[in-house]
């Protein structure tokens, strides 16, 4: 068992993989901030749990559902958790297989804030454009 905050992390991703909204809204505070970078349709400050968890319902359905993430390393401390990834995804016949970091910051038990990060974020703007 590692620390507290990297279990939450890592029970996201859990929930994530399995479309279980439910759980990703409990770990979720109301008003978190979900930053992603680029210039695609997905690019942007996702502000609020409904939103965030739309800006997740987007990316499956421009994906057909086929987004994965495979999760590398989660550490953490008392305020934040990294999260080292690599995003599989497909769209109109364009793939996507990148490293992928975030960075949550937890306060109560909760993620508050998220910055993503793409190794390739000139692949990601072109799977989502």
């Amino acid at each position: 068992m590692g620390h507290p905050h990297e279990d939450l992390v890592r029970r996201g991703y859990d929930a994530f993989s399995r479309g279980d909204m439910q759980t990703l809204r409990e770990l979720f505070d109301p008003d978190i901030v979900w930053h992603a970078p680029g210039r695609s349709q997905l690019a942007g400050d996702h502000q609020g749990v409904d939103t965030v968890l739309g800006y997740f319902g987007k990316t499956m359905e421009l994906t057909g559902g086929n987004f994965q993430v495979e999760v590398h390393d989660v550490v953490a401390n008392d305020e934040h958790a990294v999260d080292l990834n690599t995003v599989h995804a497909e769209r109109n016949g364009r793939t996507l297989q990148d490293n992928n970091s975030l960075v949550f910051h937890v306060r109560d038990g909760r993620v508050t804030e998220v910055w993503q990060y793409w190794t390739d974020q000139d692949a990601a703007d072109e799977l989502f454009a």
